[in-house]
């Protein structure tokens, strides 16, 4: 049965609601796709269905594995075999690696987010995130802006209210607060998450919260769900054991209006303090996009443009004025090339556009087969840029002929690719890298990381060339170093002090591959060293560090990007830090250097700021 928003709808008044006793089940991280994940699911729909006290079901989030399109297919046919109505919401396991840009579950599932109303409860559920690149979890923008407006449609602000959402209410989420300032002006009283895998009880800012535990079995012989029973103004909470009686009562919380709008606590917030320590840095301007921004920017002349995941491309002027927005019908996470007279995009609606770069007017587009969440990139009179369906391929600038396709690529292309000694080199989800010719795209050769695990493939880094060779790293945490003429491994090292992860970069006298650690560190690796050598250090230390967004030198300073809106400037002869600025409390998705003392910054959240030390 699919799931109908609003299927149960209760009238009440405006000044009381008649509260009913009702039971629902309460699913979460069923990872399908995984060892078990599939059977287990099974299983709880069978349980679910046999149990007639049951009103609806909530799903919040890591239905998949690995957030391919055959596992959200795979996960939706078991779940429309539940014969009560259902509501779901994706996790970043969902969103992370999902080569259809998150498309593929809003289309099968019909929604990211859901509302309805049951027994004189309003139930409001928001995704997480984080999309198509890793770091923290963020409830997206444009469902903070549609968060405003379902609660803003309530028939009472008193209104019993139960939150939903994959992540828990904390620094789990990198705009945790959002969320909650925007639920606690409302009689919110239960908070409800997925993600840590094990019935937990929490107070989100004296919110009382539940984790539920993962629907898989793990070590056990079957998986588990909770059962929630509202009555008396309690929720009850139960571990249920698929196919068998187990029932096990574990947490009971009260359900009242707290009055929030009375609670006078000082909550944790993001400090933004270093942004007075060095104050010679200025936000020059600042554009506030409406939907996140899950890509870096690119610079022709006096503009600069950006994409948006509401499937826009647009220009800013030098000012941050928008100039003119070309949409598209799918989400972008692609950094858009520029050359002088044209911008080309890559979208999760199947297509690649290319736009006047004068007024934002089609030139001409391509149909792939599937989703394109790569980053184009121009060379001359040519354009290349990897899709979703397996294929990467080469086009006429002008006239978007295709010029040559290489059809054989394993899993599907996130990155921006690298030109480099003839060749155009990129990593995909499949565990393989890949370098084929620029004129013909023939295989010049492939690498294989040999991991057994997707998620350890080099596909989020944007590659960099020097010295004949190739440097790559990856979630594996090791960092290779590629013969850029063979493919033959030079060296490829897992350094227990330097967890280098997906952000990397080339200094601009191609001496140094730039490599960020999970610790917070940045190094410069030698590109000219038989083995991995450490050759430059910076005093730079980060807290914990998953922002996968390159890094750039530009007049002598390295910027490099965190997973919480602060970008440092590193001293390129010294390594010490010449500045510091907080943007937001969001993942940094590009820098891209100006000139004159200027860099670019777009952040998750939707921002797109101009800094200058001058």
């Amino acid at each position: 049965m699919k799931h109908l928003f609003g299927f149960f709808f209760l009238f009440w008044t405006t000044t009381a609601f008649a509260q009913q006793p009702f039971r629902f089940a309460f699913v979460t991280d069923l990872h399908v796709g995984g060892a078990t994940g599939a059977d287990d699911l099974r299983n709880t729909v069978k349980d679910i269905n046999a149990n007639p006290d049951l009103k609806f079901v909530v799903l919040t989030g890591d239905i998949t594995e690995f957030g391919s399109d055959a596992e959200l297919k795979l996960a939706k046919s078991i779940i429309d075999s539940l014969q009560k109505p259902w509501y779901a919401i994706p996790g970043n396991h969902d969103a992370n690696w999902s080569e259809s840009g998150s498309n593929t579950f809003k289309r099968l599932f019909g929604s990211e987010a859901f509302s309805f109303q049951y027994g004189g409860y309003a139930f409001v559920a928001t995704a997480s995130g984080p999309n198509m690149r890793m770091g923290p979890g963020q409830v997206p923008r444009e469902h903070l802006v549609w968060l405003d407006s379902t609660l803003a449609a309530l028939p009472d602000r008193n209104m019993p209210l139960i939150y939903l959402n994959h992540y828990p209410q904390d620094s789990s989420l990198n705009n945790w607060f959002d969320a909650l300032d925007r639920v606690k002006k409302y009689n919110v009283q239960l908070i409800l998450c997925g993600h840590g895998h094990s019935n937990t009880k929490y107070d989100f800012e004296h919110v009382p919260g539940i984790m539920g535990r993962s629907n898989l079995r793990a070590k056990a012989a079957l998986g588990g769900y909770n059962i929630v029973t509202i009555a008396n103004g309690e929720a009850v909470f139960e571990e249920k054991t698929p196919t068998t009686d187990h029932l096990r009562r574990w947490a009971t919380i009260p359900l009242v209006n707290h009055h929030f709008a009375q609670d006078t606590t000082k909550f944790f917030r993001p400090s933004y303090a270093v942004n007075q320590r060095f104050a010679n840095v200025k936000e020059v301007w600042t554009y506030q996009d409406n939907s996140d921004i899950g890509s870096g920017t690119d610079v022709s002349g006096d503009r600069i443009f950006c994409s948006n995941t509401n499937g826009v491309l647009y220009a800013l002027s030098a000012k941050g004025k928008k100039i003119w927005a070309f949409q598209t019908a799918g989400k972008v996470y692609a950094t858009p090339a520029a050359s002088k007279k044209y911008v080309v995009i890559a979208s999760s609606d199947r297509f690649i556009y290319c736009v006047s770069r004068k007024n934002g007017k089609l030139v001409w587009k391509f149909e792939t087969g599937r989703a394109a969440v790569g980053s184009p990139v121009i060379e001359q009179d040519r354009v290349y840029v990897g899709g979703s369906d397996g294929h990467f391929r080469a086009f006429d600038l002008a006239s978007g002929k295709l010029l040559w396709d290489f059809g054989e690529v394993k899993g599907f292309v996130v990155t921006r690719p690298l030109i480099y000694r003839g060749n155009i080199c990129f990593g995909a989800w499949g565990n393989e890298f890949y370098a084929l010719n620029l004129q013909t795209g023939t295989l010049s050769w492939k690498w294989s990381s040999g991991a057994a695990n997707r998620m350890y493939s080099p596909a989020a880094c944007f590659p960099v060339g020097a010295n004949g060779r190739i440097f790559l790293v990856a979630p594996d945490r090791y960092m290779t170093a590629l013969d850029a003429t063979s493919g033959n491994v030079i060296w490829r090292k897992q350094v227990p002090d330097v967890r280098v992860r997906e952000s990397m970069g080339l200094s601009a006298d191609s001496s140094l591959v730039y490599v960020k650690t999970m610790e917070g560190k940045v190094y410069g690796i030698s590109v000219t060293a038989p083995d991995m050598e450490l050759t430059w250090k910076t005093k730079l230390q980060l807290p914990y560090e998953i922002c996968p967004t390159a890094i750039v030198e530009q007049d002598g300073l390295v910027f490099v990007p965190s997973n919480s809106g602060l970008v440092s400037a590193i001293d390129r002869k010294t390594g010490e830090t010449r500045w510091q600025h907080k943007v937001s409390n969001a993942l940094v998705s590009g820098i891209t250097p100006m000139g004159k003392g200027r860099v670019v910054v777009t952040t998750m959240d939707g921002k797109v700021v101009c800094l200058s030390d001058r």
